[in-house]
Formats: structure tokens, sequence, C-alpha cells
């Protein structure tokens, strides 16, 4: 567990906790559920009960105001861009969850919601030699202050330019682009176009970038939000310099153009900051296709609240998670943030006294104190091979890419029977219809009923811009055809659509999830021994309460966090 949890479990014994319980705004019987919530998702006591609506940011704030005494401040009206850079220090900031906001003469004041974490006062006096106030704030703006500032600052988009993205590591590759390409002072304009793609790539957000050539053209895309839209038609006379020296970046063979290759870049975006580029070549008919993908680590550090769960998804994932066995299985088709689902569960789960161990293919992030392996099928090393070794490591946990054949799922399927937590994914489009893949393995039925405890269908769906968002009208039998209710229609149901503005992608700004959450029910269990199809398991399980993918995603729509025609895209 690391500190910030460990503050937050403290807070249980002392007098916050128990003067909200006196004064009847957390009941008492709920102190077991959060504590074991904060364990769980090891975030401070404040966070968790404003995040589960225990109470709100401003009921507390208010109530914390009268019973400390501590002046309150709204921090939505204090510009955060005036807080000097000597002062954002994200190691004390995460651990304490406090923000040091300005100074007045000697002393040093701290925005925080909690009003008993005395140790913030303490740790950051210490660390700045200076006095040190407390200013309180509401819990959901302070959030939001320090989610804005360590992005910010994680990402380094905000003030990147062509010189600090140029900074790639090279190495001695170079030597190499001269003698193959004969590339010299001539090359300049290449190397700087490359850049400003990259850098114009990574401050949109877009997830891959796509460099093609064609007989009369080339051109180069990126997937923003999930859609590829083409940024630029360079001379195709430059395709092949464009390939040499994407490959020396990618470290490469740059004579070798008969057979697809993949690589990697590391691109130093500040003195601290990096960010990675998987890179894979392609022949086609007039050239190489290039593709990159651009991996940002600060997605697999995403708060479980961001990723667009409702309450009792979320619930039903982390209490999945909280078993010390069991095959967890996540599903959906490439790039529908199966991998940032995984990685934010192994993030809860990495602690001390754990042992985690992963296969991939490919490590497309690196996560601190996770054991990852690169699987390479040439050399023997499979998804089989290697959660077969991992079994005499010793793990408490392990996460398997994908599930590809029968003898991967067996031995997963026996780990997870013999106190192991399993993690893995698969490529089918509902949950339902991952239980009899499964099956149709070879996978025997008692097996997956008895190691199966939790199977997540996902999709992505862009996410309405909160600034040009409108309203739109949809006749009652349009909105029934779509999959609402007669009820629902009937009390009135009010959607939007994108429009689009100078903040935003055609209406669209960021992606949410959409997720389909079946729970191994004992019914459910007794269906698949009974050879029950894909059908019958899904009739089961919404009968038991869970939302199909179109239904969650319909939700969202009447939330206005998306609209119906990215639903018809993403869940048809």
């Amino acid at each position: 567990m690391n500190e910030k949890a460990t503050s937050g479990l403290d807070n249980l014994s002392n007098g916050l906790i128990s003067n909200l319980i006196s004064r009847g705004l957390v009941a008492k019987e709920k102190v077991p559920s959060i504590a074991s919530g904060i364990k769980n998702e090891k975030i401070p006591l404040v966070s968790y009960l404003v995040n589960e609506s225990y109470i709100s940011s401003k009921e507390l704030a208010d109530f914390c105001e009268a019973e400390y005494g501590i002046p309150l401040l709204d921090l939505d009206s204090f510009q955060l861009e005036d807080i000097p850079d000597k002062f954002i220090n994200e190691k004390l900031i995460e651990k304490h969850h406090a923000l040091p906001i300005y100074t007045q003469g000697h002393t040093l004041y701290i925005a925080m919601s909690d009003p008993t974490n005395v140790g913030a006062l303490e740790d950051f006096g210490f660390s700045f030699a200076m006095h040190t106030e407390a200013l309180l704030v509401e819990e959901n703006k302070l959030q939001k202050a320090i989610t804005k500032l360590t992005e910010d600052d994680e990402s380094a988009l905000g003030d990147l330019n062509d010189a600090e993205i140029g900074d790639i590591d090279i190495d001695e590759s170079e030597s190499r682009l001269d003698e193959a390409q004969n590339m010299g002072d001539d090359d300049a304009p290449i190397v700087k176009y490359i850049n400003k793609i990259l850098s114009d790539a990574i401050r949109k957000g877009a997830s891959d970038i796509h460099f093609e050539p064609y007989e009369k053209k080339y051109r180069v895309r990126l997937r923003i939000d999930g859609i590829l839209a083409e940024v630029a038609t360079p001379p195709i006379n430059l395709a092949n310099r464009f390939s040499a020296r994407l490959k020396v970046m990618s470290k490469l063979d740059i004579a070798e153009r008969r057979i697809p290759q993949d690589g990697r870049i590391k691109l130093r975006l500040s003195k601290n900051k990096s960010m990675d580029l998987r890179v894979s070549t392609l022949p086609t008919m007039w050239g190489e296709k290039i593709v990159m993908r651009i991996l940002d680590s600060s997605a697999a550090k995403l708060n479980i609240h961001a990723l667009g769960y409702s309450d009792k998804q979320k619930k039903q994932y982390l209490d999945a998670i909280a078993k010390p066995q069991g095959m967890i299985l996540i599903t959906g088709p490439t790039g529908s943030g199966k991998t940032v689902s995984l990685y934010t569960g192994l993030n809860i789960l990495n602690t001390p006294e754990r042992n985690i161990s992963t296969a991939e293919d490919p490590v497309e992030i690196n996560l601190e104190g996770v054991n990852q392996v690169q699987v390479n099928p040439k050399a023997g090393l499979t998804f089989a091979s290697a959660l077969r070794s991992f079994l005499r490591q010793d793990p408490d946990i392990v996460m398997v890419g994908e599930i590809r054949d029968l003898e991967t799922a067996e031995i997963g399927i026996k780990a997870a029977q013999t106190g192991h937590l399993v993690l893995s994914t698969l490529h089918t489009n509902s949950a339902s219809e991952t239980l009899t893949r499964m099956l149709n393995m070879g996978v025997p039925a008692f097996n997956l009923a008895s190691s199966v405890t939790l199977i997540m269908a996902q999709r992505l769906a862009r996410r309405l811009c909160e600034h040009c968002k409108t309203p739109e009208q949809i006749p009652s039998s349009e909105l029934l055809a779509l999959g609402y209710t007669q009820v629902q229609v009937a009390k009135g149901i009010t959607t939007y659509k994108a429009v689009g503005c100078d903040k935003c992608t055609d209406g669209y700004k960021g992606r949410v999830g959409i997720y389909e959450v079946m729970v191994m029910s004992e019914a459910i269990s007794r269906a698949i021994l009974d050879n029950a199809n894909a059908m019958q398991l899904n009739d089961i399980a919404q009968k038991e309460g869970m939302h199909t993918l179109r239904q969650s995603a319909l939700i969202k729509a009447v939330e206005g966090v998306t609209s119906l025609s990215e639903v018809t895209r993403v869940t048809s």
C-alpha cells in the first residue's frame, strides 16, 4: 500500500471521520466499507468519501470550515499558473493530496481538503524551509487542480516545441543513415518536417500516426479520438527519405525494404519527461507504410473514476481484482482500451507485498514494480511458455496479454484455480461470447465455470465537447428503435449532438469507456455446465442486472457524455 492509502486509513481513527459520524453526515456502519475502499483504490479518505458520494464536496468543505475554523478558498478563482515552479513537487503533492499555492512573507499556504492532514503541513514546511498554513478547499476542485498541474507536467505538451521534440535517442544510428541514404545538410528540412508532425500529433492527443505512400501522392494521417484524419500530403518523391529517417529514429535496418520491421522511438519532451512510440513498417505496392503508436505512460496511471464505469460496474471490477484468485477477462477489438483497463487494475494491485508478472506482445508501457515480459515466438517465448515460467516464480498476480490458444487458456485457468489472480484479454464482441469462445477452444465447461470471476467487454466512444454540445430533438420512434424503453421515452429523454468549436475536433474532445460487465454468478455457471449458448448466457446476465454495451452507451448519451451517433457507431 502506498503512502497516500496509509494516510487515508489512518484518518479513519482520527477526528474527521468521528465528527462526520457524530453529525450524521456519514453512517457509522459504512466505516468498514470505506476502509476497504480506501485500501483497494489507494486514495485518501476525503477523496473516497466524495468520489463515492458519501458526502458532497461542498457539504464536506462547509462542515470542515465550521468544525475546524480554517478559511475556505474557492480554488476555481485562483490562477494555477501563478504557483511558482519551485513549489510544484509532484511527489509531495500526490503523497499528501495537497497543493502549495502562494506565499506571504515567510509563510507558505497549502490548499487541502482534509484539515486533519497535519503531516502535509510538516512535510511541505520541511521541504521548503518555510512556515506553513492550511487553506481549506473543496475536494472536487482540489482533484481538478492537481490533475491539471501534474498531467500538464507529465505530458509536457503545453510548452513543447520542435527543438525539444527533436531531441531523440538515435545514438550511433546517424552514421548508418549517412552511409545508406547519403543524407546530409539537404535533409535538415526532412528532419524538421517529421519533428513537426510528431509534435503536432502529441499536442493533439493522437494515438497513431500513419505515413502512407501511394502511386501519385504521399499521405500523413493522425488517429484522434479513434478517428483517422488526413493532416498532410507531402511530395511523393520524398517517400524514401521519410521512411529512411523514421527507420533510423526507430533503430531499424534501412537497407531492408522487403519485410515488415518493428521498432521503438523514445522522445525526450523535457529534461525529466519522455514518451515512447512503437513503430511498424510494412512493404506496400508503392513503398513502405509506417505506423507509429504513441504510448503515453500517463494513460496507465489513470484513476479508475476517469475511465467511464458506472458506480455498479466500478464496484464489480474492484471487487473482482480484490479477490486473491480467479480469472478476469477483458474483451473487445483492437483500440477499445483493454490495455488501459488492465493497467489501471494492475496499478491498484501493485503493492510491495505482491509479486506481479505480465506477458505482453508488445510491452507498451513500463510499470515500475511489475515484472513485464516481452513475448518472442521466434525464440520460443510464447504466452503459454511465459505463463508456465511465471508459476515457478512465486507469483500472486499474473497478466497475459492475450489468450490465443488452448494451451495458454488451460495454464491460465490452472493458475486461477491454484490461488493466483489472472488477468487477460480476448478478441470477442461481448462478454457472453467470450465464454463460448473459450468453450470452442476446448476449455472444459467445469473449468471455465469454476475459474472465471468476471468478464468485461468494452468500447471507446468519443466524448462530446463541453463547450459546444447542443441538445437535439429525436422522435420517440427513433429513440425506441435505438434501444430506449417505452418507460424511459415516456419520462422524457434529452440527448446532445456534436457541433464543433476551436476547443475540440468536430464537436468531440477525448474518449470515454463503454462497458459490459458480466459477473460469474451461480446461474451463469450452471448455464455453462448445461451447454448454454451466448444468447442464453446474455439473457441470464441481463436478468441479473447487467447492462449490455448498447445499454451502457445509451445511458452515456442521456448523461450528455456522448452522442447518439457515437452510440450507433461503436455499438452497432
